[in-house]
This record gives structure tokens, sequence and C-alpha cells, in this order.
């Protein structure tokens, strides 16, 4: 697949402008376009990462620790794929490491890739726990999302204030209920808290 030019994504926009009913030449579209295209390439530049790269880089001095590292409260803004709509959330993950960990940045980094993506929240939850467990080589990954999907706010059925959980467990975390009870306790209920 070729990819469009930047002028040909501009004439789009403008395309898009004009079946919306409104005067693209107006002075308050005029740079509507270029400003898309421009936004476009932030929100969508997960695609122009490698979020195994991420992981690459770990550090095996760790003097046997082989408790959960949890990073939890990772906010994220990625867009549905059907609808090209706002999906706001945040990520919360966890996993077993084995002889080696990883900056906590980069775990966030790797949330941040698959976010900045077209998505489907359940696939970008796999993605995420699959490429950890994948690159860390990890006894168990959790993975745990919340977030506000804006084209079930903002039309369609117009919910607000409904928020969807997904969850993917791997390894020790599927297998074994207490590592898997221990994870979500220290997680804590996120829809519920007072801070959202």
């Amino acid at each position: 697949m070729t990819k469009p030019t930047r002028e040909e994504a501009e004439k789009a926009v403008h395309t898009l402008l004009r079946w919306a009913g409104d005067d693209p030449s107006r002075e308050g579209l005029k740079d509507t376009p270029a400003r898309v295209a421009k936004a476009f390439q932030d929100w969508f530049s997960g695609y122009d990462q490698d979020p195994e790269a991420y992981l690459a880089r770990t550090f095996e001095e760790i003097e046997g620790y082989d408790d959960m590292v949890i990073l939890r409260d990772i906010r994220f803004e990625s867009h549905c794929e059907h609808h090209l709509a706002p999906i706001i959330g945040r990520a919360h993950v966890g996993y077993l490491p084995t002889n080696r960990v990883v900056g906590i940045s980069k775990l966030a980094r790797v949330v941040e890739a698959y976010a900045r993506r077209l998505q489907v929240q359940e696939k970008m939850n796999s993605q995420i726990a699959h490429t950890i467990e994948k690159v860390l080589k990890a006894k168990g990954v959790a993975v745990v999302i919340e977030a506000s999907h804006q084209c079930m706010t903002t039309r369609g059925v117009h919910k607000a204030g409904v928020t969807m959980v997904t969850s993917t467990m791997l390894g020790a975390f599927r297998g074994n209920s207490d590592t898997r009870r221990e994870f979500l306790n220290i997680i804590g209920n996120p829809a519920s808290r007072e801070d959202r």
C-alpha cells in the first residue's frame, strides 16, 4: 500500500468539509485541512514506532527480584477504527520478570505506540500484553485497560459516563488465581476511583 501524499490528505479533508455542508474556503476553515493532516501525524504516529524495540534494553542486576512489576494509570488517547472517534483511558500493566526488568517508561511507551494507531480496545489490550510477554520472556503478563469511547458517547446511543474495561492475562496471571487477584487488588477498581 502506497501512503498518500500530504497534499492528497489535505484534499480529502477539504472534501469532507464540503460534504459536511460548510465552505472550506471561508476564513475559519481555510487552514483546517493542513491542521487536520498535521494532527493525524501526531494521533497516528504509532504506525512509525516499533513497540518491541522499546523493550529491547533490559537490566539484569535485580538482586533476584522476581515479584510483580506494575505500572498503573498509564493515560492514553487512541482512536476507534470504526468511526475515528477518540478513545480516552488508562492502562494498567504488570509482569513477573524472569531474570531481567525493563525501564518503567518503556512500558508506557509500548502502550503509547499501540494507542497511537486506529484501534479496537480488545485488540490493543492483547497487543500490549503479547508484546511484553514475547520480548521480556516474562513468567506472566497482565494488562487491564479502562476507557471511554467517544463513538458511543457523542454519537449513536449517546451514553456518557460509560467505561469499557478489558483485560488480558498471560502465563502466571492466567494460571494462578492468587497472582491474578494480587494484581487486581494492587491496581484497585480503576473505574470507581473519585479522581476520574
